[in-house]
């Protein structure tokens, strides 16, 4: 892609096409009921921050009460569409009035210039909720991009891209929708919902005397002695390694993933080969340094998924405005 040139992304992610996720996997978040209530829940927040206490005078002072408008959203560079129905409920938070059109559906590559909602009602009310919205929109769309961007890159392997915790504070869920809209997976959402052992748990259990297979081990029987059969049977134990010597002890101690942490393609490479050896229906998951220039060539390893915090901590948000498509006019 040169400099200034609009890049294209795929219209939908292939990155499920064909794909089933294995029998033990984190959570797939989508959109539903209850991820509208927790927007509704925080967009009383989000408004806040610009009207605080009071109002939009500057809207008050300069627009007549009864002027109406009808205003596109439109991208200003290509990317990848995410948070239109948040959108939507930011519009309504501000004023029921307000008529969200959507012209595109989460997931959708578009290119500059495209248009990808419309905004139509009371002119005030649409200038009052203009920067809530296109905030929502461009940070969502980001993401959603910038995990294509991901997704693409491992195009014609088996591998699949999921999401990290690295989200910002409040918006966990929406963060994460925005990278399944641009056909990354759901890692674990947070703390409760799987056994992650990370290399501060193993240094803690180091200090105790225990190594990372026994604490595999015991993370299983925990699972067991503690859950009901039907969430001990879904709940994933992962363990993350930065090293290949634990590796054969570590996969007979039964994880359900193994995560690779910052290892060369080449040691990838010799992991994957002493698991298919071993156990070959532990999944393997690769992280550390993931980005678009990298990721094709972690992915050409033949690991089974990489997860990455890029698309959250990392990439840019899509330029978005509210442009004036039909003149105000009085109702």
């Amino acid at each position: 892609m040169t400099a200034g040139s609009d890049p294209v992304f795929s219209p939908k992610s292939h990155a499920e096409s064909g794909a089933t996720p294995p029998p033990r996997d984190h959570r797939r978040l989508e959109w539903d009921e209850a991820l509208e209530r927790v927007v509704a829940g925080l967009v009383p927040t989000w408004l806040g921050e610009d009207l605080g206490h009071e109002c939009d005078w500057t809207s008050i002072s300069l627009v007549a009460a009864e002027a109406r408008a009808e205003l596109n959203v439109v991208a200003r560079a290509g990317g990848v569409v995410a948070g239109l129905a948040a959108a939507g409920i930011v519009a309504a938070g501000v004023d029921p009035r307000l008529e969200w059109s959507p012209a595109a559906n989460d997931g959708d590559g578009v290119r500059r210039g495209a248009i990808v909602a419309r905004l139509v009602g009371p002119t005030r009310s649409i200038l009052t909720a203009e920067r809530t919205v296109l905030n929502v929109l461009g940070r969502m769309s980001g993401v959603a991009t910038a995990t294509r961007r991901l997704v693409d890159a491992v195009a014609g392997t088996h591998c699949r891209i999921y999401d990290t915790r690295k989200t910002v504070p409040g918006w966990r869920l929406l963060d994460k929708y925005a990278a399944r809209a641009g056909g990354g997976w759901t890692h674990r959402i947070g703390l409760y919902d799987a056994i992650l052992i990370k290399d501060n748990h193993l240094a803690a259990m180091a200090a105790a005397g225990s190594d990372p297979a026994a604490a595999v081990r015991r993370a299983r029987d925990f699972v067991a002695r503690t859950f009901p059969a039907e969430r001990a049977a879904a709940t994933v134990v992962e363990i993350e390694l930065d090293s290949l010597d634990q590796l054969p002890a570590v996969l007979e101690a039964g994880p359900d993933i193994v995560l690779l942490d910052n290892m060369p393609a080449e040691r990838l490479a010799a992991g994957i080969a002493i698991r298919n050896r071993l156990r070959p229906e532990v999944i393997l998951e690769a992280s550390g340094g993931v980005s678009p220039d990298t990721v094709g060539a972690i992915a050409a390893t033949g690991i089974d998924r990489v997860s990455s915090g890029w698309p959250t901590h990392g990439s840019p948000w899509l330029d978005v405005a509210l442009d004036w498509g039909t003149a105000a006019r009085s109702a």
